[in-house]
């Protein structure tokens, strides 16, 4: 009886770390150039609600990355992270990153930046899940071939100079990545587009060898609907 106890109790275990591992399941995806006719926006600032014009934003820098991310989502907080590290190495150099929050209250989307707030800016294209499907993040997903759910992170390089003086279309095509960047890659393809040498020092998750997101400090849990 005692054995029959034990092992139940056993199962249970595995079916709990089972789950949990499935939740937090990375989403990692390659940077591959695709064909999304990436539209010039117009978005309101997280910070102070003032307008972002996205072609006004690109003037002056050499690479931009834009992710659109929804706050509850737990691989965009595997994805943060990585973020932070690589504009903090890079921006100097002309990378510029912009993030637009999707399908999460004002609130959510402030607690998760904290009181520090975010290291590059932040605008708000939508604020509930009603909106999933009618987005324009939503409709960049197709073209580019995302069959998640929510597409939360979803990655976007621009590349300024090829951005056109006129009209609403300012990239027919651009490198994405349909997931969590993938860290040694999207450094190698920052230093290409930036003009940098290679680098034959290890990479920053090289040097963090297995690096523990979980350690770092979040402020709301993270979970898919």
């Amino acid at each position: 009886m005692n054995r029959l106890v034990m092992g139940f109790h056993l199962l249970l275990a595995l079916c709990a770390s089972t789950i949990v591992c499935a939740q937090e399941r990375h989403e990692y995806a390659p940077i591959e150039e695709r064909t999304i006719d990436y539209a010039d926006w117009t978005f309101k600032s997280l910070r102070d609600g003032s307008p972002i014009n996205f072609r006004t934003f690109t003037q002056g820098k050499r690479l931009v990355l834009v992710v659109y991310f929804a706050p509850w989502c737990p691989n965009w907080r595997y994805e943060a992270p990585i973020l932070q590290r690589l504009y903090e190495k890079y921006h100097a150099h002309g990378l510029e990153i912009i993030a637009i929050s999707e399908y999460g209250a004002l609130d959510e989307t402030r607690r998760f930046f904290g009181d520090r707030g975010s290291p590059y800016p932040v605008v708000i294209e939508s604020e509930t899940r009603e909106a999933r499907d009618k987005t324009t993040h939503y409709a960049y997903r197709q073209r580019s071939g995302d069959k998640r759910n929510w597409g939360s992170p979803y990655n976007v390089f621009i590349e300024p100079a090829k951005v056109p003086s006129q009209g609403d279309i300012l990239a027919e095509k651009a490198w994405v990545a349909n997931g969590e960047l993938i860290e040694d890659e999207a450094e190698r393809f920052i230093r290409a587009k930036l003009g940098l040498e290679p680098s034959s020092a290890p990479t920053t998750s090289e040097r963090r060898n297995a690096d523990d997101h979980c350690a770092i400090e979040l402020n709301a849990p993270a979970k898919k609907p």
